[in-house]
C-alpha cells in the first residue's frame, strides 16, 4: 500500500528514446532469450539482486507455460544489449525488471513493450513501487483497494498473452511517434 502503476496509453517516451528508436539502433524481440534477460537484470555492481538461480529457474518455467515474457534489445553486431521481463495475465502485466548494458537499451525494449500492450488491450500494468526510473517514465500510486479492483476485472479472463508481431508494434510505435507535439 499503495502500488504503483502505470497507464499504459499514457507512458511516457521521452525525445532520447524516440530518437533511437527513430534510427533504429536496435533491433526488438520477443521471447527469443527469456533466461538471458533474467540473467541481464540479476547482474548488479556493488548491490545484491532479489533474481537467484531459483528465481531465474522458477520463472523459466512459468515462461514455458506461456505467462513469463520477455522483451530483448540487440545491437548491431547481434549481441542482447537490453531487456525487460514480466508476467501477463489476462490484460494485466506485472513489469518484474528491466536492464540496459547499452545506453537506453531496457527503456527502448520497455516502449515496444508498452506499446504491444496498448496494441492487445491490456489494461493493467503493475510495476510495484515508485522509483526515479518508473516515475520519469510516468508511473503513478494507487491505492491496494482500487489496485485489487483494477487487478481483479484485468485477470477476468485469464489467457496466455501471445505478443504482436514486432512490424505491428512498429508500425503502431512510429505512427505514434510522428504524431506526437514534437514531431511536428
Amino acid at each position: 500500500e499503495p502500488r504503483a502503476i502505470f497507464d499504459i496509453p499514457s507512458f511516457h517516451i521521452s525525445r532520447t528514446i524516440k530518437r533511437k528508436i527513430k534510427k533504429q539502433l536496435f533491433r526488438i524481440t520477443f521471447n527469443q532469450a527469456f533466461k538471458e534477460v533474467m540473467r541481464g537484470c540479476a547482474h548488479r555492481i556493488l548491490e545484491s539482486t532479489w533474481i537467484t538461480s531459483g528465481f531465474i529457474k522458477g520463472y523459466t518455467e512459468f515462461h514455458k507455460a506461456g505467462y513469463a515474457h520477455s522483451i530483448e534489445a540487440w545491437n548491431k553486431n547481434g549481441d542482447l544489449v537490453g531487456g525487460v521481463y514480466g508476467v501477463a495475465i489476462g490484460k494485466f502485466f506485472a513489469g518484474e525488471s528491466m536492464f540496459s548494458r547499452e545506453s537506453d537499451a531496457g527503456k527502448v525494449a520497455l516502449t515496444y513493450l508498452f506499446n504491444a500492450l496498448e496494441l492487445d488491450g491490456f489494461t493493467l500494468f503493475d510495476t510495484q513501487a515508485l522509483n526515479e526510473v518508473t516515475c520519469n517514465l510516468g508511473a503513478f500510486e494507487i491505492s491496494k483497494r482500487k489496485y485489487l479492483s483494477r487487478l481483479k476485472e484485468a485477470v477476468k479472463i485469464p489467457y496466455k498473452w501471445f505478443p504482436p508481431s514486432i512490424e505491428d508494434v512498429e508500425k503502431f510505435l512510429f505512427k505514434k511517434i510522428m504524431h506526437s507535439p514534437e514531431s511536428k
